[in-house]
């Protein structure tokens, strides 16, 4: 910690003790506490003076909260830029005109590389920034990624300007604080709403109908123009990039959710370096095993996932994976059977065919070794795997 922030802190601690204190001496002044023992009554009424009420001025006492908020606000809220952009359209009738869209980033670095939503910017033909002191600027689009619904602008930045600081979604937990700073509906710019995690670990269809994984929750209300801002914790620091709202009316109704940084800073980089994000690809479909499934097509585990279809020329092909030898009809469902079963990636569980991708996508690199264990003729079995990117489209 620098030693500015040290002292500001010891000194909001000081003044805390030093209210807390006054508090308790009003409390004690007024409920008599530590007063000599009572005169007798007649005594009381002929000779004491008629005791005055006690008051104790804390008016000087700082809300820490709040105190905490405005310092964060501050802070940060320079870093965060209001995203536009404009798609020219082709209607029938009128012709090509123009469409705008609105939403929310945030400054990665002093190079200019600034982060927002991949649906703000998705087919934008043109894209501006604009910063606090309302300069705004003509942005490049660097790169973009789909499935995590990510993408990176640079523009040229106003003097002084600070990179927003990053912190971890490793340890966070549900009833921490969060805090949202963003631009709802394109024009109440640097909005900043407070909240709390109400849970980890969502999963979401994004517009672009990919999976998003290990989503934060939050209540902080988050609105149309805030994606793409970032989502904060008590000390100021990035633990996601607000991205969704569920909602039934088009609004906020206390359900947003967020892109965990620890995504952030995996697929960032590689868009800052390669403009696009190289997943990896084991080359391999499969069937969540159920126990119902298991036991009517008499399989040996009741977890894991049967694979159906091996591409030629994968990893999971040259590894020696097989998959289905034969088809069944198993209610209304025509199933691919006979192929090997996968049941734990590097020691880790693999129960359905969603966390199979999602290990692969979250947990692991291009070029990455990984050790297979499936099950074939009801024998147990162990290869390596050496991960290669996935192919486009």
């Amino acid at each position: 910690m620098k030693k500015s922030r040290l002292v500001t802190v010891l000194g909001l601690g000081l003044v805390s003790m030093i209210c807390l204190n006054l508090l308790l001496i009003g409390v004690i002044a007024t409920a008599g506490w530590g007063n000599p023992a009572p005169v007798a009554p007649a005594l009381a009424a002929e000779n004491a003076p008629q005791a005055q009420p006690t008051s104790v001025d804390v008016s000087p006492c700082p809300d820490l909260e709040e105190e905490l908020f405005i310092r964060i606000y501050s802070r940060v809220a320079p870093t965060v830029v209001n995203v536009t952009t404009r798609v020219m359209r082709e209607d029938f009738f009128y012709g090509v005109y123009p469409e705008e869209g609105a939403g929310s980033g945030f400054v990665y670095d002093l190079n200019g590389h600034i982060i927002t939503n991949y649906h703000v910017v998705a087919g934008a033909d043109s894209i501006a920034v604009s910063f606090s002191d309302h300069i705004s600027e003509p942005a490049e689009l660097v790169g973009v990624d789909p499935i995590a619904d990510l993408a990176v602008l640079k523009a040229a930045l106003p003097p002084d300007i600070r990179p927003a600081e990053f912190g971890s979604s490793k340890g966070l937990r549900v009833g921490q604080r969060a805090i949202a700073i963003g631009n709802p509906f394109g024009r109440f710019e640097r909005t900043l709403t407070v909240g709390v995690i109400s849970a980890l670990e969502r999963t979401m269809q994004s517009q672009e109908g990919q999976t998003m994984r290990r989503m934060i929750q939050t209540d902080a209300a988050i609105n149309q123009g805030n994606s793409g801002g970032p989502l904060l914790d008590s000390k100021g620091r990035v633990i996601g990039v607000n991205s969704a709202i569920y909602t039934p009316t088009g609004g906020n109704v206390g359900v947003g959710l967020a892109i965990p940084v620890d995504t952030v800073r995996r697929v960032v980089p590689e868009l800052i370096d390669k403009g696009h994000y190289p997943y990896p690809w084991l080359g391999a479909l499969g069937y969540t095993i159920t126990p119902e499934l298991a036991r009517r097509l008499d399989l040996p585990v009741d977890r894991g996932v049967l694979i159906a279809r091996v591409y030629r020329n994968s990893p999971a092909f040259l590894a020696g994976i097989k998959g289905a030898s034969q088809e069944t009809i198993v209610g209304n469902r025509r199933l691919l059977i006979g192929g090997d079963i996968v049941t734990n990636i590097d020691s880790r569980p693999i129960d359905s065919s969603d966390t199979l991708d999602g290990y692969l996508a979250e947990d692991t690199r291009v070029g990455q070794k990984i050790t297979v264990e499936f099950v074939r003729d009801g024998k147990k079995q162990r290869v390596t795997v050496e991960l290669i990117e996935a192919p486009s489209g």
